[in-house]
């Protein structure tokens, strides 16, 4: 990692503790800490929890989680007794007086929050938002994931995978421009293309994630070629390339081609476990000086 990423990292951070009064005593103006009132927070949207169970979900201290405890027990803000399951642990729910106190610090973030966005227009609101949804999706906030789509492509979409994808493979691979100039002329191709074809984009939380095309291959009749699988690194492990080399199977044997061809390189390790899982097998192999790399190219076939 270069030191201008953690650079920058902290200064956002700074930035934004800043912004939102994290450095301050209390937060939102209320009575409670940062901490004491993710607390609360916490034990009203479970209903009923454990300080285990707390410890886990805020990674907080048990400690000094305890210390926050028997305070808002003091304030009679929460009840805690036995649990009725296991004895040797206590449950702990909200008194009316701590839901009251919840409902107080709520109000007063909508408020804070309100505040800080008067002077930011719609647009911006969105681009704010979809910002830090990418922040909580990188950092693997699950409940931030929805799930992945196929749709067709649109406007727009052969443009940002020519560059995502020019990216991703000289970052993993390294791949150089070649490669970039190659898939531009693959997808500026694509929509004159004769012969049945498509094209999928997976989509997960509103931006692309992965896409494929299948298309005739040329100079063999009744071939398919399936081209261009790619899945972003924030997708993987979610079956989104194998979602999309079965629809490109699908389409290929429902539009009567007799056959699928695919062009990959052993250095793919992850697309070719999927292509032989699908039932694809290699049918030539050949060294190739590609793309500013030495490697093995390979094409699979599948007959249907």
């Amino acid at each position: 990692m270069g030191d201008s990423v953690v650079a920058e990292i902290r200064a956002f951070n700074r930035f934004y503790t800043a912004q939102i009064g994290l450095l301050n005593e209390h937060v939102a103006k209320s009575r409670f800490s940062l901490a004491e009132g993710r607390v609360l927070y916490e034990i009203g949207k479970r209903g009923k929890t454990t300080a285990r169970e707390l410890s886990m979900a805020l990674a907080i201290d048990p400690a000094y989680l305890s210390r926050i405890l028997q305070a808002a027990s003091f304030m009679e803000l929460v009840v805690i007794s036995p649990s009725v399951i296991d004895r040797r642990s206590n449950e702990i729910v909200l008194s009316p007086a701590g839901q009251r106190a919840v409902d107080e610090l709520e109000t007063l973030n909508d408020d804070a929050i309100e505040m800080l966005l008067t002077d930011v227009g719609p647009a911006q609101r969105t681009k704010l938002v979809e910002a830090m949804g990418a922040i909580r999706t990188v950092f693997g906030d699950e409940a931030q994931k929805t799930p992945v789509i196929l749709r067709p492509h649109r406007i727009g979409d052969l443009g940002w995978m020519i560059h995502r994808q020019g990216i991703l493979y000289n970052r993993q691979s390294g791949w150089n421009g070649e490669f970039e100039a190659l898939i531009a002329r693959i997808y500026g191709g694509y929509e004159t293309l004769p012969g049945p074809k498509d094209l999928w984009v997976a989509e997960q939380n509103g931006g692309i994630v992965g896409s494929i095309f299948v298309a005739p291959s040329e100079g063999l009749a009744d071939s398919a070629q399936l081209r261009m699988l790619y899945v972003e690194p924030s997708a993987r492990g979610q079956g989104v390339g194998t979602a999309l080399v079965a629809q490109a199977i699908g389409f290929a044997r429902a539009n009567s081609y007799r056959r699928m061809r695919l062009w990959t390189h052993t250095i793919q390790e992850s697309a070719r476990r999927i292509y032989a899982a699908a039932g694809f097998a290699i049918v030539e192999t050949s060294p190739e000086d590609n793309f500013g790399v030495k490697m093995m190219g390979e094409i699979w076939e599948m007959v249907f």
